[in-house]
């Protein structure tokens, strides 16, 4: 088949592209141009033999292959907005090292950047659907992009309930761990309301609750000595921490807050139970019954990404990775902030590609994501936690037919209210013609989500799923050209990181 054939030309050039790496020659923000918001509550109304909208619960969708979706099919996965990835890929090339290829994830490299979307006016999403054509024949890039009301002022929002789960390992003596969460700690301390409460958990080889559940009325100096007496111990009982975590969620828990473990870690376990998994399977019954989630802060230059990565994922949360204390201050003044509220649970995307249209496509990362099709509208399969002033963007190469004209795709979110737990839908189109002639020259979120995939496929060995695909150096010169356009920080030092890469390369 050509499509078949073209794919393999991709792993070709993939091929003679790290050959070329080798032997020297070496080589993620912000408008859409899709349509937006018609709710998909009469979804039914729409014949789904031509990949319209989602199909009804139960729909036989056939079978699909996890990397290769079906042409005219569903691509459907869990929401997440984790940044982890991208953050840590930076640490990496600023010690002068590239990262190890299966701690790349291309959709948090895609995510870590702003995205102007459409808000909507209340909880839940917008959606935005926009792409490019690229040089490669018939291939796109595709974007989704969903978004939710922006965040609004923090007395609005219901107080918090914050349990810190810190580790003190003896690992954390490095300068840029324990002393970093120190400052941040401290500085957030600050921020955070008088109606808003923390404890503090500490774990090396055993655990211990060093602070209840304490309202920051009247506590800030005692909340602060605490954190200020934090000291590095032993081995990391990482299993301990989260458990003994958990249980003084449940302890200090507080009916119509916002209650969060948050876990501050390198995540280098080597005491006790070291499995996600078995791990969040001890506390299954709080996060469940309490709905206490878990957001993962990742520090240090040497990280367990994978096992910080799983526990978020199988608790229901999020994770960031911070090195320095700009990275720091964004994620505890700014990020933690957004997770404190929450506009949706259990949300999850599926995009129906037109099979008049459409040959061939494939979601570019959500690898660990992916949920089956008859699942969408299956409320008891897990989704993703999303809280106000997000933005999520998937990022699809597509394969239209020659000459396409038409509708190409449907976009669909789900999730519930997380209050009533009812579950609502929004969607948004795109037609063939509404495809920019150039990826390149393209809206600045469509370039920046490009860079930032194109970034991620270099660094992760990539299997070819992107079309087009440019030199390092190549996509150098696309990221300079963005950021002296944008004057943007975070593009510049995306620019700057895609420099490295192309030097250790």
């Amino acid at each position: 088949m050509q499509g078949v054939r073209t794919m393999e030309r991709f792993r070709t050039r993939t091929a003679l592209l790290a050959l070329t790496a080798a032997s020297g020659l070496l080589l993620t923000a912000c408008s859409g141009g899709g349509e937006t918001g018609e709710s998909s509550k009469a979804a039914d109304r729409h014949d789904y033999s031509t990949g319209r909208p989602a199909p009804a619960e139960g729909r036989d969708t056939g079978e699909r292959d996890d990397r290769r979706e079906d042409p005219g099919h569903l691509s459907t996965f869990a929401l997440d907005v984790d940044t982890a990835s991208y953050d840590y890929a930076r640490r990496a090339l600023a010690d002068g090292r590239l990262p190890d290829p299966s701690t790349v994830r291309p959709e948090e490299f895609v995510n870590s950047f702003r995205q102007d979307y459409d808000r909507p006016d209340g909880d839940g999403f917008s959606v935005t659907v926009d792409g490019a054509r690229t040089d490669d024949e018939d291939w796109s890039l595709v974007r989704v992009g969903l978004a939710t009301r922006t965040t609004e002022r923090t007395g609005e929002r219901p107080p918090a309930a914050l349990t810190f789960v810190i580790d003190v390992s003896g690992s954390m003596a490095e300068p840029g761990r324990l002393d970093l969460a120190q400052k941040s700690l401290s500085v957030m301390t600050d921020r955070l309301r008088d109606d808003d409460s923390v404890a503090l958990v500490t774990f090396s080889d055993e655990a211990e609750t060093v602070l209840p559940m304490t309202r920051l009325d009247g506590n800030r100096d005692e909340i602060q000595d605490a954190v200020s007496d934090l000291d590095t111990q032993d081995s990391t009982n990482l299993g301990a921490g989260v458990e003994t975590g958990y249980a003084t969620a449940v302890e200090g828990l507080r009916e119509g807050a916002t209650n969060r473990v948050v876990l501050i870690s390198d995540a280098l376990a080597n005491t006790g139970d070291t499995d996600a998994d078995s791990i969040l399977e001890r506390v299954s019954g709080e996060r469940r019954e309490h709905g206490i989630t878990l957001f993962g802060v990742g520090v240090g230059s040497d990280y367990g990404d994978a096992l910080m990565e799983r526990l978020a994922d199988k608790g229901d949360g999020h994770t960031a990775y911070v090195s320095d204390s700009d990275e720091a201050r964004k994620v505890f003044s700014e990020q933690l902030p957004r997770h404190v509220d929450l506009t949706a649970r259990d949300a999850k995307a599926q995009v129906a590609f037109d099979p008049e249209t459409v040959e061939e496509f494939h979601l570019v990362g959500y690898d660990n994501r992916r949920v089956a099709d008859e699942d969408f509208r299956d409320d008891r399969v897990d989704g993703g936690e999303v809280g106000p002033g997000h933005t999520v963007t998937a990022l699809y190469a597509v394969r239209t037919e020659p000459g396409a004209e038409g509708h190409l795709a449907t976009a669909t979110v789900r999730w519930l209210d997380p209050e009533t737990r009812d579950p609502h839908e929004e969607t948004g189109d795109l037609e063939a013609d509404a495809l920019d002639d150039s990826v390149w020259s393209a809206s600045r979120g469509l370039r920046t989500a490009a860079i930032a995939a194109y970034f991620a496929d270099a660094l992760g060995h990539g299997e070819g799923d992107l079309p087009d695909v440019p030199r390092l150096d190549e996509l150098a010169d696309h990221a300079d050209d963005l950021a002296d356009s944008t004057e943007s920080e975070e593009i510049r030092g995306l620019a700057e990181a895609i420099d490295t890469a192309n030097r250790l390369m």
